[in-house]
């Protein structure tokens, strides 16, 4: 399976296994039928990860030419992908973060942070 035949969606989650590619672990965890806007203006791009594109992930990550190895877990309709390093699964992945979270309550979490931090700085 081609880099081209991927998703939009499944490109997004696959693009921030690689984005700090060295010693460490990258997961990304990520929930089916999430969309979420991000930036602005003419920076604002759409991240929407379906039902297809998971299955599009899945797909990829058994077909993989590139030599990277993946694994994927799947709990409901909450999804982790992790680049794995020497193609094997960590013992405890409870102690590696999560780099990057396409989840409704990650984005909600953020927003109340935000709602906070700006109401502590205007006293």
């Amino acid at each position: 399976m081609e880099w081209n035949d991927l998703t939009d969606g499944a490109k997004a989650v696959l693009e921030q296994t690689r984005n700090m590619k060295n010693d460490q672990i990258q997961i990304v965890e990520f929930e089916v039928g999430f969309e979420h806007e991000y930036g602005e203006g003419d920076n604002a791009y759409t991240v929407s990860i379906q039902e297809d594109d998971y299955e599009n992930l899945k797909r990829f990550t058994k077909e993989n030419e590139y030599g990277d190895k993946y694994h994927m877990a799947r709990n409901k309709n909450i999804v982790k992908i992790i680049l794995l390093e020497d193609g094997k699964i960590p013992d405890n992945l409870s102690e590696f973060p999560v780099f990057r979270q396409y989840k409704f309550e990650y984005i909600q979490k953020q927003a109340e942070n935000a709602a906070e931090e700006e109401t502590n700085s205007e006293e």
